[in-house]
């Protein structure tokens, strides 16, 4: 029977969800867990492939598993795993459904500091910027769900057979002091380093060192800039993926990120 796993992961000291060899991955440690469990191997398929050091607050994958189980999966998997991922839900699925090909769409959080706070260190990518002017930063951000070919903003676009993403939602908010950032973004589909790329822009505009019209010509033209200058990868988190049949609330809530107290940029 096949089954979908709800979970969340800290991405810092991983090499990215996708199993490679040579290299420590979400899906290899899980994988083991899983086949040391159950005592024979397992392959799981991930909704997505986060790179190395991104974050997810909330991701499935799939497996099929032949026999029933008469103890607590969720807990004894959460024994096994590192503290920096956890087991949410195990959810029952048809037999065709499909982590990664069945998603309609994705969100993505990105989390900025611009003032040190090592407790923000692990979970947010810190900039000493001061004073981004974050209205032109808002008005890019609405560029976004205008436009469709993300060519531009992404690392190796001929490998993709299409660079069509049919964004659905972008905003970006401000915590109450001014110190925090959160770019979020919704779409069907994303391409390699998109979001990562596309920040490191937003951030070149609030510093003012790339216009709002200079950036809305990298979607017109669809031509790649010389510098593509991605973000950091630790401020990155998938925070919700959406099926047809299953629709989740995240579980966590940003830890520390989440009690900043956020409001959408106006212009």
């Amino acid at each position: 029977m096949r089954y979908f796993f709800h979970i969340g992961y800290l991405g810092r000291s991983f090499n990215g969800w996708q199993k490679h060899p040579k290299v420590y991955s979400i899906q290899e440690v899980i994988e083991q867990k899983l086949s040391e469990v159950f005592k024979t191997p397992l392959t799981i398929n991930g909704c997505g492939r986060t790179d190395s050091g991104v974050n997810a607050s909330q991701f499935f994958f799939h497996v099929d598993l032949e026999r029933e189980w008469d103890f607590d999966l969720k807990f004894r998997l959460n024994k096994l795993l590192p503290h920096s991922i956890a087991i949410f839900d195990i959810i029952p699925v048809g037999e065709k459904a499909h982590a990664r090909f069945d998603a309609v769409q994705r969100r993505y959080d990105y989390f900025i500091h611009t003032k040190k706070d090592p407790f923000l260190g692990q979970l947010s990518s810190y900039y000493d910027l001061k004073e981004l002017n974050v209205k032109e930063m808002r008005k890019a951000v609405d560029l976004l769900p205008q436009y469709h070919d993300y060519r531009a903003f992404c690392t190796s676009p001929d490998k993709n057979e299409h660079t069509l993403c049919y964004v659905k939602e972008a905003k970006l908010y401000s915590s109450n002091n001014g110190n925090q950032l959160r770019f979020q973004i919704s779409s069907n589909r994303f391409l390699g380093k998109m979001i990562r790329i596309i920040t490191g822009k937003l951030l070149k505009i609030g510093q003012g060192a790339m216009t709002v019209a200079e950036f809305e010509a990298l979607l017109i033209t669809k031509t790649i800039p010389p510098a593509l200058e991605p973000a950091f990868p630790t401020g990155l988190y998938l925070s919700k993926v959406t099926y047809p049949y299953l629709d989740l609330p995240p579980v966590p809530d940003f830890g520390g990120l989440h009690h900043a107290a956020w409001e959408e940029v106006v212009l």
